[in-house]
């Protein structure tokens, strides 16, 4: 009788691990996903691996990276900033454009004497 309960707590924890398993390997293809989508995501998930290292212990750490792809990909990712940022800067604000005039010819207010 103890050796069946210790036979299905067994299972129970191949299964609960499994679960585990199977929900890591999910979040493990959304966040591919997103890095795919982004190729900066990837470079700064490197750097913060880095910071993380240097955290533990003061150790130099030697870490390859493509310098010339980086740069590039950096350049593309701020002329895309750029450009999405240039209609909204070049619309003026709601509300701010002014249809009727304020100031009469002579230029005193509407209404009063000149």
């Amino acid at each position: 009788m103890a050796r069946q309960a210790e036979a299905e707590r067994e299972k129970r924890a191949k299964i609960i691990n499994a679960e585990g398993e199977s929900l890591a390997a999910a979040a493990l293809g959304d966040a591919s996903d997103t890095m795919m989508a982004h190729p900066l995501a990837l470079q700064l998930r490197n750097l913060q691996s880095l910071v993380e290292i240097g955290v533990d212990q003061n150790t130099t750490v030697v870490f390859p990276a493509p310098l010339m792809s980086t740069i590039g990909e950096l350049g593309s990712f701020l002329a895309r900033e750029t450009a999405a940022a240039a209609p909204a800067a070049a619309a003026p604000p709601a509300g701010t454009g002014r249809t009727d005039k304020s100031l009469s010819p002579a230029g005193s207010a509407p209404g009063t004497a000149a």
